[in-house]
């Protein structure tokens, strides 16, 4: 080794004040040399090189956050929002790929069959079943991250409803674009879904997070049921009378919802591990 870097480079280095190019020819040099590193950590003070230590290792630690988290960060949703968000377990790519296999064989059978009663019964079910596996213990594999994150119980449940909501109705409306021929009765799914989501929201502030929504599913398709055995052209949910009900609903639901809500902050949603609902 034929040269050394200065002292007082060493110190400037130390302390994060040499500047290119001597900055690089410091790093290639002390990579070689140990007797220039015996120098520079004398120069050091040991507290500033631990605390650097420290936070390299969290920079190190730190997950990196994904594209989608990336972009709701950038049109301004928090930070650790957007990390609940994207941790939603029904906004992963296998749901979202399995719920728009569902409906694309859903539209096709309806096509053939010439049947749309058949995706007017689905359609309204998979935000609901969304909405359901979106929190819970038993359900979420984020519970413990959502439960300590800096929200309330209800606002951290209308955040991921909404999320979920938004891309349940995206992709029912996209089946909806491929049932051209059947006209507004294609939409007929829109307000029963928003009745049967509000719902099993409302209830499960009492009866837990996998209960609620397995009663109003049942209900559902008992209401389903009994209507197919009525000679209507049309199921009677799907009618003006039953769409109106629908809205009923749907407005009772997000009222006992929100009389509901402080229920969703005294304990974590769904009860406690061990404990009773």
């Amino acid at each position: 080794m034929t040269w050394h870097v200065a002292e007082e480079d060493l110190r400037a280095y130390a302390h994060g004040a040499l500047t290119p190019p001597l900055l690089w020819s410091a790093d290639t040099h002390l990579a070689q040399c140990a007797r220039c590193r015996e120098q520079l950590a004398r120069s050091t003070d040991p507290v500033v090189l631990d605390a650097g230590w420290e936070r390299l290792d969290a920079a190190l630690d730190a997950p990196r956050p994904s594209l989608s988290e990336r972009l709701l960060v950038r049109f301004g949703v928090a930070d650790h929002t957007a990390r609940l968000l994207t941790a939603t377990p029904v906004l992963r790519r296998s749901w979202l790929l399995a719920v728009l296999f569902l409906l694309v064989t859903t539209v096709l059978v309806v096509r053939l069959a010439d049947q749309p009663a058949l995706f007017l019964a689905l359609a309204p079910m998979l935000p609901l079943a969304g909405v359901a596996l979106s929190y819970g213990p038993s359900l979420d594999p984020t519970y413990e991250m959502a439960v300590v994150a800096p929200l309330h119980g209800f606002r951290l449940l209308m955040i991921r409803t909404v999320a979920v909501l938004g891309a349940g109705m995206v992709l029912n409306g996209l089946a909806t674009l491929a049932l051209p021929g059947y006209g507004l009765l294609a939409l007929a799914w829109l307000l029963p879904a928003l009745a049967l989501t509000a719902t099993g929201l409302a209830l499960s502030a009492r009866l837990g997070p996998v209960l609620a929504p397995t009663a109003v599913g049942g209900a559902w398709l008992t209401l389903l049921a009994v209507a197919y055995e009525r000679p209507h052209e049309t199921l009677a949910p799907f009618t003006a009378a039953g769409q109106s009900g629908a809205a009923v609903v749907a407005l009772l639901g997000a009222l006992l919802l929100y009389r509901s809500r402080d229920r969703f902050d005294a304990r974590p949603l769904g009860g406690f591990h061990g404990g009773g609902v």
